[in-house]
């Protein structure tokens, strides 16, 4: 069982910056396709990004496109949302999750997931 923890989340100005930081609780994380969704209120949760194992590809959703970037430390077993230029409806909980083989948008197809954490951009 692998066990994800977000942290980092916040409140921030539009245009600000934040890091979201997701820390697995096994050593196999290097081994998984990690990705974070997120979740407003009233809304479905949506794909944000997501980063491969294997051959280290990522892939971002458009309205994050360009202002958000997905890194991983195997060695540290912590994968990591920097979201840059934030906007008001960039407000959510912020979600990362795991699967084996490549990443993927479709939620369901993950086998573990953190437990969120807020991020509130004010105008």
């Amino acid at each position: 069982q692998v066990q994800l923890v977000e942290s980092g989340g916040g409140l921030v100005q539009a245009g600000g910056s934040l890091r979201l930081s997701c820390a697995a609780s096994r050593r196999t994380i290097g081994s998984y396709a990690m990705a974070w969704f997120r979740q407003a209120p009233g809304k479905e949760r949506e794909f944000v990004a997501g980063i491969n194992w294997i051959g280290g590809g990522t892939g971002y959703s458009d309205s994050v496109k360009g202002r958000y970037i997905i890194s991983r430390d195997n060695a540290k077993n912590t994968v990591y949302l920097q979201m840059n230029s934030l906007k008001p409806e960039d407000t959510a909980v912020y979600y990362c999750a795991g699967k084996a083989g490549y990443y993927s948008d479709y939620g369901s197809t993950y086998d573990y997931w953190g437990q969120g954490t807020q991020v509130t951009v004010s105008s």
